[in-house]
């Protein structure tokens, strides 16, 4: 995510600390170049012009040229403008009153509408609500098809939608029917266009006249950059809307879309998708965008994802395991499920401080089919081989690497890693350290 821009400003900001006092000719310099990463990343040149002069006006202050690490202060000057650029607190959903709740999703057609319809169902259910997705799109069965199946995977119920009814009808009825099956929380996927067109805004004033959405929320593909500034615009122009759920974030090198969307629409962002998968959805926060953006890290919605993910009581058993000294290979792929469930190991590691500034990292990316090869090693074993790793012999090794279509010493190689992570394991425990968590070798 970020990474053209966060290489850019890094390669500034080294500059910067190489100097042990600053002059504002220093700081007009690296603002230069500032600038122009932050237009080469597609953000809005207003913006850029503002957001600029705004880190110039401070940044010549005496809170930077008079301080003992004046690099530093620059750069926290910096972190701070782009939070309050994009908002500088995270905006949650109105969920207040009386329900069911109507979230109105809309964007143009590929924007990725219907697959951001079932995460958001999926997010909030797993905080206790009961969602009802609802297929408002019936000029395209094949959007209709896919959210039932989304829906299925998500465990959330779907509204039965006939091509042949008017969208404002279905959006009503299902309304309707959701209230009477206890659901709180209607998820519209209305229609989408390849370009914003009158037919399309006067379906969408048609819907939201009948059922009153509490929020409507702009789908829109960050990798669009400024397009995706312009859509925001004219949906807020003519329907007035509550939020932006920015899709495809992963893949979006630059930038543009979440450092322009807020200052040109005044629209806040409120979830970003990042990934394919139904559980690939943040809520935005501006702070912790901006330390990714600064290659600083995402600690906290690691922490969080991790919560989530995880299961207390599987934690604690495995925890006690490895006390006793009973940490074994069963043990240990459930530990790589575990983590899989966090997201490719590229996103983990560019939450990490630090981790994605290091050129080692760029250039060598965290190769997902090693984990792939591990757990299929793991699982052409026997139950007993994997609860004593040491009966595994030669005939043992070359049975389990054909097994998995590996080569043997791929086999070997995962058993040496597991003896050496068990038996680090063992050594910190007999130091006290009975509060560690899980290790992963």
């Amino acid at each position: 995510m970020f990474d053209s821009l966060t290489e850019k400003l890094n390669r500034t900001f080294k500059n910067l600390r190489g100097h042990g006092r600053l002059t504002e000719k220093n700081i007009q310099d690296a603002l230069k170049e500032v600038r122009l990463a932050l237009l080469e990343a597609d953000v809005n040149y207003k913006v850029v012009k503002r957001l600029v002069e705004d880190i110039r006006q401070r940044a010549v202050g005496q809170e930077v040229l008079e301080s003992l690490t004046p690099g530093q202060q620059v750069i926290k000057v910096v972190n701070e403008e782009l939070v309050r650029l994009m908002g500088e607190t995270g905006h949650e959903l109105d969920l207040s009153g009386r329900p069911p709740f109507v979230l109105m999703l809309v964007g143009l057609q590929g924007s990725g509408k219907t697959t951001t319809a079932a995460k958001l169902a999926r997010h909030l259910k797993s905080k206790g609500r009961h969602p009802y997705l609802v297929p408002a799109d019936v000029y395209r069965p094949a959007a209709i098809d896919q959210l039932k199946k989304l829906g299925e995977r998500a465990d959330v119920p779907v509204h039965p939608s006939e091509k042949e009814r008017k969208p404002e009808d279905l959006c009503e009825e299902a309304v309707e029917r959701a209230q009477g099956a206890g659901c709180d929380i209607v998820i519209l996927d209305t229609a989408g266009r390849l370009h914003v067109d009158e037919a399309l805004m006067q379906e969408l004033e048609r819907i939201k006249d009948r059922v009153t959405p509490r929020e409507i929320l702009l789908v829109a593909d960050a990798m669009t950059g400024q397009d995706a500034v312009n859509v925001a615009k004219h949906f807020d122009e003519l329907l007035g809307l509550s939020g932006v759920i920015l899709t495809k974030t992963e893949g979006d090198a630059r930038g543009g879309a979440v450092l322009s969307i807020r200052a040109v629409t005044d629209t806040p962002i409120k979830f970003i998708g990042v990934g394919e998968k139904l559980d690939a959805l943040e809520a935005f926060h501006p702070d912790r965008m901006a330390s990714r953006i600064l290659g600083m890290g995402d600690v906290l919605s690691l922490i969080e994802k991790a919560q989530t993910e995880f299961d207390e009581n599987e934690a604690k058993r495995l925890q006690d395991r490895i006390q006793k000294r009973e940490f074994d290979l069963e043990d240990f792929r459930g530990q790589l499920k575990q983590v899989k469930k966090l997201g490719s190991l590229e996103q983990i590691l560019g939450m990490l401080p630090g981790m994605g500034q290091l050129k080692q990292l760029k250039k060598m990316k965290p190769d997902e089919r090693e984990l792939v090869k591990i757990e299929a090693i793991i699982c052409s074993m026997t139950l007993e081989e994997r609860r004593n790793h040491k009966i595994i012999n030669g005939s043992r090794r070359k049975r389990i690497a054909r097994g998995s279509g590996t080569k043997v010493q791929d086999v070997n190689r995962l058993l040496k890693n597991f003896a050496q992570t068990k038996k680090t394991m063992e050594q910190l425990t007999r130091k006290g350290m009975r509060n560690m968590p899980p290790l992963i070798g």
